[in-house]
């Protein structure tokens, strides 16, 4: 009971009913933990979390163990929900219970692990590491060592970092070891950095070129150019290619310490070792040289620039100018001038001619800009350049950085990953680039506010990826974070569409609670997938939602409303709504329109009719589609004068189209069958210069076909023959079965050539209809005539044909050709279909030909062909008839051994005639197969199984059938309950007889006087008087009297009995109560 109601979702329900059991000291074994597994299950999918943790610490208490399914459930709720500590004491129950864990549980386990790396919880980590290291065969993923490293960075605890590898036996990865690096370095300096090395590489880590990259970065910004240069020594004896920003950090260093002699040297360095130099490169080179005032060696650069593709000069341009603006500075308010003074006053420089130089410009804001970008050359700023890309929009670039950012032990900026994430979100293309954004970066993710996460949760949403949008509302919902509205229809949308109700449910009534409300593109767009799964409470608060929202576009609302809802099959609906809200008033012609059109379209042709009336009493015509639709059904209900009228409208309204009035007219005449009218409207239509198509042709065709007028459509077929107008199916089947009916079948093969020559149809289905109306008129003669053209046109009858020949030739009274095609189509592997199987085999029975429809009955059953009811009864009836009993029995056993009995079947009958011939054992076998497939039978069934049981005396199984009739609320016949009475009274079992008689009173049927007579009769022979004498009085309250011989024989008896009872009637003898009661004796 208890898995029951947790099946239903009635979880409380559960827990109180286990709290209550196990009070009264009742235990659920093994059942115990399916119970609360699946209640765990439960309230964390109905997102009940603290209840969830309380059941399994409910468990644990019991020293019940969870299942796999169930701790991975609850894990990964955990994480999603980010309960730390929760979900390590969890994770910590699961790795403890010391079993082979899975592939799944170990990825929630080592979620568990980076999330306790995120809270700073290291040590935590570590312990759950320690306990899966220890079972056989198991490794934690990198990725769960890179964030401990991360987390040992934040609390800069480098020394319990080196510990923490000794332990795991692991050597640390490029990425968690450069972030060490990068982090020593900014916090200690290089030298310490450069020491902490040696203790990283003694636990196997190895460096790349990043990380002698950041130590050669860190030197140059501390100034220390020696030790840059000698970890580029090292550096280039592993055979690693610095990277780009190394030569530039090298070539600024060595600027900021005045050795701009070999800045050069680095540059040659780097070309030679097949690095190209980009215009960062000649930026700082440029930089250098305007620190040191050599403008010559800027010129050269500029030359060099621009021989690279680097920079274009234009003709007015000078170098000079061109690498000031590189270096982000004004040439109008940088200048070299010449000091002309004899003094040489302005002078602050020499260039190799002699000449004395001097800037105009402000020298000390000129200084520091050159050294700033000297200074920003050394380290590398990857937050900048990801902020110059996004403002760039080039995304893909951005990615790229961020990549190379990581490895090179830095960490995105939230400013920066606000940006990038929010312009990745604006591309649905770049979904996938967001996902893995936030996976490397866990800790960044969890900082975003709430604006970029509403942006997040919205791009999932679109994108289909609804789990993952599902966990991030959820947790921006834990965190009380505001959700936009927007970000809820974004999600509320698409699971409606998918009809995840559960989901959808929970989300709509926190949407609601938040006073949510959609826009009203989106509005429409929610409600029509709302209407799609007809919840129509969610369809009538979406629209009060609406309504008190934009109170100002009530009307615009109301008209959505009415179309989305008319659109999805609930008009009646729409309009029972509109009239409580007393808004008919606001229906304009477009609401008119959409209520008639979807009424139509839903069959609701009445109501329709109804507020059709109203649409032109208030002077509005309805729209040309809905007239059309309207005009065929107001003729099919007679309402010819409204028809007329629409018609009359649309000619007023419309009269560009004409055409469109009179076809739907003609159309309606034509289904309505008044002929009559349809031809002169025709007429009419023809008589004011009016051309018709093949449609208005098609349709005159078949509604003078059906009207019989064979002249018309002679006339109106030479017609659509002139103007090669196309014959639809319908009016072709209409011709063939007109011509055949009429006698004039000569003519329906010239009728089908002409069907062939226009190519629009199946050749299969212009024969197949042929075929079928020759043989429905008994032209046997013509069909073979038919086949033998199709064979010599290479046409192959398809099973539909094959069918028709079938069925056709056993209505022309030719069996053989009935027989011939059906062993034909089983020949070519084809399956007769099962009304051509009976009647081929109920003639053949018919006939006498009970072997040929057996050996069919074992054709189909070698291919596994079921035997329907009336197949079974036909064969099986055939050899009860001819009194070879057993041989039926034997065909029923073969089909139901070879399975080849449908999920329907009737014995009915069947049951009736074994019974019959005293065969009960082979009814109740025909019974039991029919409630096996669910099959009840009848109540005759019953009745003649109780009446052949009963006459042979088999009354214990009688009375089982009898109470299995009643659990089926079958009635028994009257002769039934008879034989039943007077077998069990002929048995002296007599009570069992009376029982009867009780069911029947409680039936409110009333027991017939010889089912009275013969109990009272039992119990008098059994010598029970007082029963005899009980029946006799209910006897006589149903209206029936007793006979002389009941009364003398119970009076005749009356001698032997004595009175022991003097208590109430104690004056007054057993005779005179019986005579009393009996009527024999009257008061005075």
């Amino acid at each position: 009971m208890s898995l029951l109601l947790v099946h239903v979702g009635l979880f409380s329900e559960a827990e109180n009913l286990i709290t209550s059991l196990e009070g009264q000291g009742v235990s659920f074994g093994e059942f115990g933990n399916e119970i609360f597994d699946k209640l765990i299950e439960g309230y964390v999918c109905a997102k009940e979390l603290e209840k969830a943790v309380f059941v399994y610490d409910g468990m644990k208490e019991r020293g019940m163990v969870p299942s796999s399914l169930c701790y991975r459930v609850l894990v990964d709720y955990l994480v999603k929900m980010k309960r730390t500590q929760i979900a390590f004491r969890v994770a910590f129950d699961l790795v403890d219970l010391g079993e082979n864990l899975s592939g799944d549980e170990m990825n929630n386990v080592e979620d568990v692990m980076v999330l306790l790396c995120i809270d700073g919880k290291i040590q935590e980590a570590r312990s759950l590491i320690r306990k899966v290291l220890r079972l056989k065969n198991y490794e934690v993923s990198s990725f769960v060592f890179d964030e401990i490293a991360f987390g040992y960075c934040e609390k800069k605890d480098f020394k319990d970092l080196i510990s923490f590898f000794v332990e795991v036996n692991c050597a640390p990865s490029v990425i968690a070891g450069n972030r060490v690096m990068n982090s020593m370095c900014k916090s200690y300096g290089v030298e310490r950095a450069s020491l902490f090395l040696k203790e990283l590489e003694s636990v196997g880590f190895s460096p790349n070129e990043v990380t002698y990259g950041i130590l050669i970065g860190w030197s140059c910004h501390e100034g220390k150019m020696r030790n840059a240069l000698s970890y580029l020594s090292v550096m280039l004896s592993k055979n690693f290619v610095p990277c780009l920003c190394t030569y530039n950090a090298l070539i600024s260093g060595l600027f900021k310490v005045g050795m701009l002699e070999h800045a050069r040297e680095i540059l040659d360095e780097m070309i030679d070792r097949g690095t190209t130099p980009d215009i960062s490169t000649f930026r700082v080179l440029i930089a250098g040289y305007c620190k040191s005032r050599r403008f010559d060696k800027v010129k050269s650069l500029v030359g060099e620039m621009e021989s690279l593709g680097l920079v274009k000069l234009s003709s007015i341009e000078s170098p000079l100018s061109k690498a000031f603006q590189i270096l982000g500075l004004n040439p109008l308010s940088v200048r070299l001038k010449r000091d002309n003074d004899k003094k040489l006053f302005k002078a602050e420089f020499f260039d190799e001619m002699g000449n004395a130089l001097y800037l105009d410009t402000d020298v000390d804001e000129f200084e520091n800009h050159v050294a700033s970008v000297l200074e920003e050359s050394i380290l590398p700023n990857f937050n900048s350049s990801v902020r110059k890309e996004c403002n760039s929009n080039n995304l893909k670039h951005a990615l790229t950085l961020v990549e190379e950012m990581l490895c090179w032990g830095q960490e995105l900026l939230m400013p920066e990953l606000s940006k990038l994430v929010r312009q990745l979100c604006s591309s649905r293309s770049q979904i996938t680039s967001v996902i893995r954004l936030l996976e490397k970066m866990p800790r960044s993710a969890r900082e975003l506010d709430e604006e970029t996460l509403n942006l997040i949760v919205r791009a999932y949403s679109k994108k289909g990826l609804l789990c993952r949008a599902k966990s991030l509302l959820d947790e921006m919902l834990q965190n009380k974070f505001h959700i936009e509205n927007e970000t809820f229809t974004s999600l509320l949308i698409p699971l409606c569409k998918k009809g995840n109700m559960m989901d959808f449910n929970y989300y709509w009534n926190i949407a609601c609670r938040n006073k949510w409300s959609p826009k009203l593109e989106e509005f429409k767009h929610l409600l029509g997938h709302i209407c799609h799964w007809k919840i129509l409470p969610e369809a009538l608060q979406l629209l009060e939602i609406m309504i008190l929202s934009y109170p100002h576009l009530r009307l615009d609302i109301y008209h959505i409303f009415l179309e989305v809802l008319s659109a999805n099959g609930l008009t009646e609906t729409a309009l029972v709504v509109l009239k409580q809200l007393q808004h008919c008033s606001f229906l304009d012609h477009a609401g008119y329109n959409n209520l008639i059109r979807g009424l139509c379209n839903e069959g609701k042709f009445s109501l329709a009719f109804t507020i059709l009336e109203d649409m032109l009493d208030r002077n509005l015509t309805p729209c040309l589609d809905v007239s059309v639709l309207l005009i065929p059904q107001l003729c099919k209900a007679q309402r010819y004068d409204k028809a007329i009228a629409l018609e009359e409208i649309i000619l007023k309204e419309q009269p560009s189209f004409p055409h469109a009035a009179y076809h739907a007219l003609i159309c309606g005449f034509c289904n309505a069958g008044n002929i009559e009218k349809a031809d002169s409207l025709f007429r009419d239509m023809l008589s004011k210069g009016l051309s018709f198509d093949d449609n208005l042709c098609n349709m005159l065709i078949q509604g003078y076909c059906k009207a019989n007028d064979l002249r018309k459509v002679g006339e109106l077929l030479g017609v659509a023959i002139r103007k090669s107008y196309e014959l639809s199916l319908s009016s072709y089947r209409n011709l063939v079965r007109s011509m055949c009916m009429k006698g004039r079948a000569a003519f329906a093969p010239n009728l089908k050539n002409l069907m062939l020559a226009q190519c629009q149809f199946d050749d299969v289905i212009i024969y197949n209809i042929l075929i079928f109306y020759l043989l429905s008129s008994g032209n046997r003669l013509d069909v073979k005539k038919i086949l033998t053209e199709m064979e010599e046109k290479k046409v192959i009858l398809d099973e539909v044909g094959q069918n028709f020949l079938v069925y056709g030739f056993l209505q022309c009274k030719d069996l053989s050709g009935s027989l011939h095609y059906l062993t034909t189509m089983i020949s070519k592997g084809l399956k007769p279909s099962n009304r051509s199987l009976r009647k081929v085999i109920n003639s053949l029975c018919d006939v006498g030909e009970l072997q040929k429809a057996l050996g069919l009955s074992r054709e189909m059953g070698l291919r596994q062909w079921t035997h329907d009811s009336v197949i079974q009864t036909t064969i099986a009836e055939s050899l009860l008839s001819r009194g070879l009993v057993k041989e039926a029995e034997s065909f029923l056993d073969r089909v139901e051994d070879e399975s080849l009995t449908p999920d329907n079947i009737n014995y009915d009958y069947l049951i009736k005639r074994f019974c019959q011939y005293g065969r009960l054992k082979k009814s109740v076998q025909l019974m039991n197969i029919m409630l096996k497939k669910s099959n009840i039978p009848i109540s005759t069934s019953y009745d003649f199984l109780i009446h052949g049981l009963c006459a042979q005396n088999e009354l214990d199984i009688a009375s089982d059938f009898y109470s299995e009739m009643l659990n089926w609320n079958l009635k028994p016949r009257i002769s039934t309950l008879e034989m039943l009475v007077f077998s069990f009274c002929e048995r002296q079992r007599t009570e069992q007889a009376e029982q009867f008689l009780v069911d029947m009173i409680r039936g409110g049927e009333t027991p017939t006087r010889k089912m009275y007579c013969t109990v009272i009769k039992s119990y008098h022979t059994e010598n029970n008087l007082r029963k005899a004498s009980e029946l006799v009085q209910a006897m006589q309250e149903k209206g029936y009297q007793p006979d002389f011989d009941i009364h003398w024989s119970l009076v005749s008896n009356l001698s032997n009995a004595k009175e022991k009872d003097t208590t109430d009637n104690g004056s007054k003898g057993f005779l005179s109560r019986l005579l009393s009661k009996t009527g024999f004796l009257r008061k005075r």
